[in-house]
């Protein structure tokens, strides 16, 4: 037990407004699940805004260990992640906000 990592379990939400839901869409979301078990135990879901039916929350929330969460610009640039984001921001029109969120 002494040897196991401390965790840190983060929120993300990617917020976008997309007229349509894509095959291509949905199969890059859930594309996204494996990247993010890498750090342990995640879930990801698409939630789709009643309102508006063109605004989309992405939510991810995962465990990372202490150290990695630490570090996370390093990891923003490295490039697979960096990769991860290119594909995702090409696949929307307008902007993306990104937030990283703890349960308090």
């Amino acid at each position: 037990m002494a040897n196991e990592e401390k965790k840190v379990r983060r929120i993300l939400h990617f917020r976008f407004t997309m007229p349509d839901v894509s095959p291509e869409m949905l199969s890059m979301m859930k594309s996204t699940a494996p990247f993010f078990q890498l750090f342990g135990n995640s879930k990801v879901r698409l939630l789709r805004n009643v309102d508006d039916p063109k605004r989309f929350i992405q939510e991810i929330e995962y465990e990372a260990p202490e150290a990695i969460e630490t570090n996370r610009q390093k990891i923003a640039g490295d490039p697979t992640v960096q990769a991860y984001l290119q594909t995702w921001r090409a696949m929307f029109p307008g902007a993306i906000e990104i937030d990283v969120f703890d349960e308090t």
